[in-house]
């Protein structure tokens, strides 16, 4: 494998983990309504489990407040079954054509037990991350065997310098979103 391809893959997958423990974040609750909070939910409509965000239109009319929008109003009951089985502490009330899910505000208890579940999502991407650093070691080390490479000992410390310093800016990327998330949790 090409040394800068080991570096690009590198950095490829640790860019990958920020942006997926991103989308997790976001799904998070705080003490706002937000879309995102319900967006991935998994709705049983149609014989298979579809995304809410693909099945009704989603708006947030007010701070305590989401408004879901079926496009089909046939759906309506699977959409309120998957909110509620999505345990996010949410109770959905249809009225009319849609359905209305008030966002009532954290207890105290409740947003220490989210700030734990930020940090363990926080954890786990810096796992990744790391799984990525040693994948890319591996690679650095298998070329560095190979002795039609004619890479130096130098040049091979040199690209596991720059492998750790990657991994050293994507887990503070992380650690930023988990303490960021944390704060906007923690916030009354």
């Amino acid at each position: 494998m090409d040394v800068d391809m080991i570096m690009l893959e590198c950095e490829e997958h640790m860019t990958r983990t920020v942006e997926y423990l991103k989308s997790e974040l976001r799904g998070i609750r705080t003490g706002r309504a937000s879309t995102a909070m319900i967006e991935y939910v998994k709705v049983d409509a149609y014989g298979s489990p579809t995304d809410l965000k693909n099945l009704a239109a989603l708006s947030v009319p007010e701070p305590t407040q989401i408004l879901v929008k079926p496009f089909d109003p046939s759906t309506m009951t699977d959409i309120i079954k998957g909110i509620e089985r999505a345990d996010l502490g949410l109770n959905p009330r249809p009225e009319g054509k849609q359905i209305r899910v008030p966002v009532p505000s954290l207890s105290g208890e409740r947003r220490k037990q989210l700030a734990g579940q930020v940090k363990t999502m926080g954890e786990a991407a810096k796992v990744a991350i790391r799984n990525a650093r040693r994948d890319a070691n591996k690679h650095v080390d298998a070329v560095e065997k190979d002795k039609t490479s004619g890479l130096s000992e130098d040049a091979v410390k040199g690209m596991k310098h720059d492998v750790q310093e990657l991994t050293r800016k994507y887990e503070s990327l992380a650690d930023s979103l988990v303490e960021q998330k944390t704060k906007e949790i923690s916030e009354v």
